[in-house]
């Protein structure tokens, strides 16, 4: 285990130091939220509702709203200095009957483990505790939230049930509570040998989550009769990139006259947009080297069927691509006249 915050019990003039670690675990079965036609998980991205720009983690902060809808903004730097005594000190406050605790308190469970040189005075609380019978009333400071806490012994170690305050613990206020009720003595005394039929120690092991189980049988046998598939790769965003190169070298050859035989080629060439100045220069790189091999007799048919496209072909390596696309245009006027014309 990990622990999560380090720091000491108070008890009177005693300092017992301490580190805490989460006592339970979620053992539910965890599903992504995925795409139901091809498996992509689905993600969220934290966006300002004003600019409707993503956000960094690091540039949120936390807003209260006033009763006049006026926004008051918190920093982590505000939040640091708060003057909160409980942040690295667990102050014992009183000691009271568990019994006198109402299970609806409990929040949250942690062990409590001692810190070095700390142990003796550690196992010294822990026996004073369990000999009295009595339960440790505490405040503790756990992620930026002042809790009371209940400090009790468990197996040999102290354990710290952090509690809601009093005004977070919300009255059952049921209509049924002021109706006059009654049941039948025959009734109230069935049910009581009823309870006490059922009556025994309680031992947790002997109960199961039966849902649990029926969930992991059910993926279990999809697995086995193989209704299963590869999670997806994500688009990579290379992936445009090899694409807008291909589309300007064939833009680079088009304008050479290697690909420009009917007017839907030209049609094409209209609807794909213009190269960025950085992958233009590297399109016009690519121009200057030598085409491949299998290319070059189609190349050359091209070349053999006006003069103008060979003209064209024949062009030095020095010219820009722009220069090219510019030549090409002002020739393929010519191309559709005599199109036409025939």
């Amino acid at each position: 285990m990990r622990s999560i915050w380090r720091g000491a019990v108070s008890f009177g003039l005693v300092s017992i130091g301490v580190k805490l670690y989460t006592a339970t675990e979620d053992k539910d079965v965890r599903f992504h939220q995925v795409h139901a036609a091809d498996g992509g998980r689905v993600k969220y991205k934290r966006v300002c509702s004003i600019d409707g720009e993503e956000i960094e983690y690091g540039d949120i902060a936390k807003g209260y709203e006033l009763p006049d809808g006026q926004l008051v903004i918190l920093t982590d730097d505000d939040l640091a200095e708060m003057p909160l005594a409980t942040r690295r000190e667990i102050e014992v406050l009183q000691f009271v009957d568990q019994g006198d605790i109402d299970p609806v308190q409990y929040e949250k469970t942690y062990y409590l483990e001692p810190d070095g040189p700390a142990t003796r005075p550690y196992v010294l609380l822990r026996d004073a505790l369990e000999n009295t019978g009595r339960v440790a009333i505490t405040k503790i400071a756990l992620r930026q939230r002042e809790s009371l806490a209940a400090l009790r012994v468990k197996d040999g170690v102290l354990v710290l049930h952090t509690m809601r305050w009093p005004d977070e613990i919300r009255r059952p206020d049921f209509g049924f509570l002021d109706e006059d009720v009654s049941v039948r003595p025959q009734e109230l005394q069935m049910a009581e040998a009823l309870i006490g039929s059922m009556t025994g120690e309680f031992d947790p092991t002997e109960f199961s989550d039966d849902y649990r189980e029926a969930m992991t049988a059910l993926l279990e046998a999809k697995a086995s009769g193989g209704e299963v598939q590869p999670v997806p790769e994500t688009a990579d965003p290379g992936a445009a990139v090899v694409d807008l190169m291909s589309a300007l070298r064939r833009s680079v050859e088009r304008a050479r006259g290697g690909a420009a035989d009917d007017d839907a080629a030209d049609d094409d060439a209209a609807d794909e947009p213009a190269p960025a100045p950085r992958r233009r220069a590297r399109a016009a790189a690519a121009d200057d080297e030598p085409a491949p091999a299998r290319r070059a007799p189609a190349k050359k048919a091209a070349a053999k069927k006006t003069p103008a496209k060979k003209a064209a072909a024949e062009e030095p390596p020095a010219r820009t691509t722009r220069a090219r696309k510019v030549t090409a245009a002002k020739k393929e006027p010519a191309k559709r006249t005599s199109r036409r014309s025939a």
